[in-house]
């Protein structure tokens, strides 16, 4: 079929849809009636999986695996934990007795007891924020407020130990360069070096500690450090699974937020299941509209049709008129149905978020979505027009036109 042949096949499906316009808006709202809801309903199962996903993958307290039991771990161990593939940080800690000290900015601001952890580089807990030496901490905001310290603050470490039957203190200061927000850490901390940490456990183990002031006591001679536990995160949340599962097995006690990212998963199954589910019943129920519609309209048609193979269109071109029909009248209601989708999406957005101003998005689809979208219309489109085609090129001139 030539160019012009087809330009003029185009021109007069696309007249024959106006001159039947009321047929063909009726056509057309029956599938913006399927596509627009499917459109939302697929708009509302990503945008909360999506948002509940990109919740538990920026909440660095699910990527987490506590060990609650203790025991005596020597660097090399923490080392091998931190070279495996599923680990994304790990850094050894000591004995829980040895994780408390008090913090003072001056005479009327301090905190007894306080929470010591250590940290490194990549450590997902404090983000961007990093010590550089020994004499650096970060503080959470909790420990900030009770301090009334800010960045760039002198804080004062203080530690007891009973040596000999008498009270030692030991004191070191150090200096605040970073304070961790409320979001993932709402108890008042402190973050430190683990070097600096080690020698907290030193000095309360009766050890001379130059770095808190005190010379008195054993000499460490290198000793080599021991870790009662771990701080650890997995890689993703797919890993955290898998890596509970091996450290249970080496009899390790641990515990996470598993069932919280079990809890996404399931969510994401049901609602696929319910969108697939609903997708398919009204996939079906248009497409079987559509086929009364179309067959319908060749019926009612046929006349027409006559006239066309009379005038020299062939079988082929007379099947491509029909299916040319059907894929004008399906992109007009995808783009009918995406409008409607929009709007909804929009008063979805606003009336489930909550807040608005975070930026969460209840409802929304990706430009890839709706380029699938397109195309899976006009492929089906193409499938039931096909029948109607069939049915067309079937008719023969002489015996439509024997009434005329």
């Amino acid at each position: 079929m030539s160019f012009n042949r087809a330009r003029l096949l185009g021109r007069l499906a696309l007249q024959d849809l106006w001159h039947d316009r009321i047929i063909s808006f009726c056509i057309v709202s029956s599938l913006v009636a399927v596509i627009a809801p499917l459109l939302l309903l697929f708009g509302l199962r990503f945008g909360i999986v999506n948002q509940l996903q990109e919740d538990l993958a920026h909440d660095p307290r699910n990527l987490e695996i506590r060990m609650l039991s203790s025991g005596s771990y020597d660097q090399n161990w923490i080392t091998r934990l931190q070279q495996r593939p599923d680990v994304g940080f790990a850094i050894g800690q000591t004995r829980s007795l040895n994780t408390l000290v008090d913090l003072q900015t001056d005479s009327t601001h301090f905190i007894e007891n306080a929470e010591v952890i250590p940290t490194g580089a990549g450590d997902p807990l404090l983000g961007t924020l990093e010590l550089h030496q020994e004499s650096e901490v970060v503080i959470t905001q909790e420990a900030a407020r009770k301090l009334s310290a800010s960045m760039g603050d002198s804080l004062t470490m203080r530690v007891g130990r009973l040596l000999d039957e008498r009270r030692e203190w030991g004191r070191k200061s150090v200096t605040v360069v970073g304070i961790l927000p409320a979001t993932y850490f709402n108890r008042a901390a402190i973050f430190i070096h683990p070097s600096l940490l080690l020698a907290l456990e030193h000095f309360r183990d009766g050890f001379a500690v130059t770095e808190f002031g005190v010379a008195s006591g054993t000499q460490l001679n290198g000793k080599p450090p021991l870790y009662a536990r771990a701080r650890l995160y997995a890689r993703d949340i797919d890993q955290v699974a898998s890596l509970e599962r091996d450290l249970r097995a080496r009899r390790i006690e641990t515990t996470s937020r598993l069932a919280d990212i079990e809890n996404v998963k399931s969510i994401n199954r049901v609602l696929g299941i319910i969108f697939n589910t609903i997708a398919s019943t009204a996939l079906i129920g248009c497409i079987a509209s559509l086929i009364g519609s179309f067959i319908a309209n060749v019926d009612r048609k046929r006349k027409h049709i006559a006239v066309l193979r009379l005038l020299g269109f062939t079988r082929p071109a007379v099947g491509a008129y029909v299916i040319t029909q059907g894929c004008l009248l399906s992109l007009i209601a995808y783009l009918g149905g995406f409008a409607i989708y929009l709007l909804a999406s929009q008063v979805f957005n606003h009336a489930l978020a909550g807040n608005h101003a975070t930026g969460q998005m209840i409802c929304k689809i990706t430009p890839l979505h709706s380029l699938v979208a397109l195309l899976l219309t006009i492929v089906v489109a193409i499938l039931v027009a096909g029948i109607g085609a069939y049915r067309a090129i079937n008719i023969e001139p002489a015996q439509s036109l024997r009434e005329v």
